[in-house]
């Protein structure tokens, strides 16, 4: 009999703020990961970072912490929340940029995560096998938070990005390297509840759900095949997750059913999701404490339909819309 999944190492990553389902995402992923009965990695070994403890520094000293083991080890790295390209015109903070909680837009290198920085910490992971998450090109604005000694200049231009050019790099520096971003460039990420279109087909995966061989063990290949397949599904073609590697063998990033090899039923949470027929146009339960909340993102009310999706493993159908919310038809294919 199989313990759990010893060598499995996580930093899970959900900032909040103007995105409160990304916590809620983050929760998801870390739950699915230490469920003995799924993922079966130690619980000490997933550290979860979510809200007011999703700050640059919390987020980079988890990464540090990964570069402390060795090759053996098996790490995911996973984060929801906003990716940006900045520009603001002299070029002193051009680049790509991770935006942690508390991010300030006149401080981007003493808030934020650029792309250099998330590049220089995966290239110390000396880990054999390293999957990186990317759930980011959310919908809605920025929070835009300002600290009292926040520069006065203009602020700069800020576009969506899924992923930073500069991670690439990390691609062709070894094998056992593999990316997962939740949409191309040019396309948005739907949230939903309880997760969004890209978590909740990494959850399925993580659960056995499109497994190329009943072993047991949850692939990078067949979690990728899996979420490329689903996502657009689950948004009418409008978001399509990318995969980047270079050379690197088809490694296990998981148990998918604890010590057994036949994949158990869906988690009940996610028997009846919602996935949001427009980016930004339905308001998810906060994670974060309302107050909270409010305080961010101010006086922001969207109330609207949510559609119900059945059966996602098999859904590939859409058979009515209905003001902001799309119904989906099972289908056993």
């Amino acid at each position: 009999m199989r313990r759990g999944y010893g060598v499995g190492h996580a930093l899970v990553v959900g900032v909040g703020q103007d995105l409160p389902n990304t916590i809620n995402d983050a929760k998801g992923i870390h739950e699915i990961l230490t469920d003995e009965s799924r993922c079966a990695y130690p619980a000490a070994q997933v550290q979860l970072c979510t809200g007011s403890q999703a700050t640059r520094k919390q987020i980079l000293d988890g990464l540090a912490r990964l570069s402390k083991l060795d090759a053996d080890a098996s790490v995911i790295v996973y984060f929801s929340g906003h990716g940006y390209q900045v520009n603001d015109g002299d070029g002193a903070e051009d680049g790509y940029y991770l935006m942690p909680y508390g991010y300030d837009t006149g401080r981007l290198n003493q808030t934020a995560v650029s792309g250099g920085e998330l590049t220089g910490a995966l290239r110390n992971i000396k880990a054999g096998r390293l999957l990186l998450l990317l759930d980011c090109c959310h919908a809605g604005g920025m929070a835009n938070v300002k600290s009292p000694k926040a520069s006065k200049r203009a602020a700069p231009s800020l576009t969506k990005a899924p992923m930073p050019a500069e991670v690439l790099q990390v691609l062709s520096e070894g094998k056992g390297r593999f990316i997962i971003a939740s949409s191309k460039k040019d396309e948005l990420s739907y949230a939903g509840k309880p997760y969004s279109a890209f978590t909740l087909a990494l959850i399925e995966a993580l659960c056995g759900k499109g497994t190329s061989q009943e072993d047991g063990y949850v692939y990078v290949a067949d979690l990728a095949a899996y979420t490329i397949k689903m996502v657009p599904r689950l948004t009418r073609n409008r978001q399509n997750p990318t995969q980047d590697f270079k050379e690197t063998d088809n490694f296990a990033v998981a148990y998918y059913a604890g010590s057994e090899t036949k994949a158990k039923a869906l988690p009940e949470t996610i028997a009846k999701p919602q996935i949001e027929d427009t980016p930004g146009a339905q308001d998810f339960q906060a994670a974060e404490p309302l107050a909270q909340r409010w305080q961010i993102i101010g006086q922001q009310i969207i109330n609207s339909q949510a559609g119900f999706i059945n059966n996602i493993g098999s859904v590939n159908k859409v058979i009515q819309i209905q003001g902001n919310a799309t119904f989906y038809e099972n289908d056993d294919d």
